[in-house]
């Protein structure tokens, strides 16, 4: 079973997606702001993490830089979710080390293609 690290500060988002997910068999670690999103990087081991940009004491933007600067943590897959839309937050998302990006509000059936794609590519992890 896949794990995903669901970075999110707004729990009706949190709690939304986080349940779909673990309907689709995938565990799911939850973290509040970028902060506590690294701590449980480290504890947690992910295979995958779907962050929020706009996040509280360390944003996104910075926390996927971090993650992806280090070297026990730069080889898992970021999902970048936001609700800009702009190519230039595209951009900027990949930029910042983030390997794939998604709007929201959610669509769940493009967002699990990028986690299966990802997941496919990364270590040889599967999808649950």
């Amino acid at each position: 079973m896949a794990k995903i690290l669901l970075v999110e500060d707004n729990e009706m988002n949190r709690d939304m997606l986080s349940r779909r997910l673990v309907r689709r068999g995938y565990e799911v670690v939850i973290a509040v702001d970028g902060e506590s999103g690294l701590a449980l990087t480290a504890t947690e081991s992910p295979d995958l993490i779907l962050m929020d940009m706009s996040l509280p004491i360390l944003d996104g933007w910075e926390a996927s830089r971090r993650l992806k600067a280090c070297p026990s943590t730069q080889h898992i897959p970021v999902i970048a979710l936001t609700a800009h839309a702009m190519s230039s937050d595209r951009d900027k998302a990949l930029e910042a080390g983030c390997d794939d990006y998604d709007t929201k509000p959610v669509e769940l059936d493009r967002l699990l293609e990028k986690i299966e794609a990802l997941l496919a590519t990364s270590n040889g992890v599967r999808k649950p």
